[in-house]
């Protein structure tokens, strides 16, 4: 008996014959086949079933294959929109080149699925159709930081802005930089607490991103960034013998050859850093390896002169900067969760703002601002999304 005094099942051994009440009178349950079928489910502990996806929309390209927005279909009316990322494989030379790999990427995959931190992509499976890999993740509502920190989508969305809200989010968030919009100091670092937490999450984990950078950083609608696109993701145990980077974005000892660590995901995020800090590419308009090599190496000792005279002033804040971009990874944070506590950290940063009262309620001021630009984009489809982003 269901105790809530409104359903009563009746059981002789495996014949299941339900009863149900209506208005305190008990009649015969119709559903017997339906009821059969759901014990049948319980018993077998095993179910397959078909999903159905349908490709809505190019989300973006790159060497490893496309991301799609994908909206995957079940039953009653059922829809939920996902990202599909088709792995390629036409940078394999052979296809069990490609096999090896996708059978590596697909063990990543499940150990990342298995993380489910709100500051990283959620992946939700890993499918095989005709030995094609395709990764099926959430998907984000918001912009990634690469359009975000374009000059033609600051230019652009301006007009849509009230005077007094433009001047708001030119004071609080961010303004115009050198050769593209620079954040503010609180935000920049309240969006790399964000990054360093999902790859704290990931570390703990023994997996290395392998590829931080503007366009694999989203700011969702709830104010909150996430790390996005684990295509280059490996794990520590189990490196891949070819490993995919962006060249502007990744340590020194990664270009060299050396290693990629844990630490090297830290320099690749303090890269980004100094680029939200400053409003300008790190390393731009640097074409040849070796020249890029040693502009790494040296970037410490131009840091001052890179970053906008109020970001030289903190030593705080500088301090932080070189713990994350020094060329010798032992000298790096020893850890993304040191890199937000220990006393020249992030979170040692924010405190000294409070305690100055510089600080705004940064998630919320995020929340907002990606929410209008969200209703632009609604209003007005593809005017954030496709604009050029050269």
């Amino acid at each position: 008996m269901d105790f809530d005094g409104k359903t009563l099942y009746n059981t002789a051994g495996d014949d299941l014959s339900p009863t149900v009440t209506r208005d305190g009178e008990v009649v015969p349950n119709q559903c017997g086949e339906l009821c059969e079928l759901y014990q049948l489910i319980l018993r077998e502990r095993r179910h397959s079933w078909t999903t159905h996806l349908r490709l809505l929309k190019k989300l973006g390209s790159g060497g490893q294959g496309v991301v799609y927005l994908t909206e995957r279909r079940g039953s009653d009316g059922f829809t939920l929109p996902v990202a599909l990322k088709v792995f390629s494989p036409e940078r394999y030379a052979t296809p069990n080149h490609y096999d090896s790999d996708m059978s590596r990427m697909g063990r990543v995959a499940a150990k990342v699925a298995r993380i489910q931190h709100e500051n990283l992509l959620v992946v939700e499976n890993f499918l095989d159709r005709d030995r094609i890999r395709m990764m099926v993740m959430e998907w984000v509502e918001g912009f990634d930081l690469r359009r975000l920190l374009t000059p033609k989508m600051f230019g652009a969305v301006k007009e849509r802005f009230s005077e007094r809200r433009w001047k708001h989010i030119n004071e609080v968030l961010v303004t115009a930089g050198p050769e593209q919009p620079r954040f503010k100091a609180g935000v920049a670092v309240a969006i790399v607490r964000d990054c360093l937490e999902a790859l704290a999450a990931m570390h703990r984990q023994g997996i290395v991103h392998g590829d931080v950078k503007p366009g694999n950083i989203m700011l969702k609608r709830s104010g909150h960034a996430k790390i996005i696109d684990i295509g280059s993701a490996f794990d520590t145990a189990d490196p891949p013998q070819r490993r995919a980077c962006t060249p502007s974005y990744a340590a020194p000892e990664v270009l060299e050859g050396i290693e990629n660590t844990q630490r090297s995901d830290l320099a690749s995020l303090g890269y980004v850093t100094l680029e939200l800090l400053a409003g300008k590419p790190v390393f731009g308009g640097i074409n040849d390896l070796a020249e890029l090599i040693q502009a790494k190496r040296t970037l410490p000792e131009r840091l001052g002169d890179f970053v906008p005279a109020d970001v030289a002033r903190n030593d705080l804040l500088m301090a932080f900067c070189r713990g994350l971009i020094a060329p010798d990874p032992n000298q790096r944070f020893p850890s993304a969760e040191a890199a937000d506590l220990l006393d020249v950290g992030a979170a040692a940063f924010h405190r000294q703002l409070v305690k100055n009262d510089l600080a705004s309620e940064y998630e919320n001021d995020i929340r907002i601002w990606i929410d209008e630009l969200l209703e632009i984009e609604a209003v007005s489809p593809g005017f954030i999304t496709d604009l050029d982003t050269d």
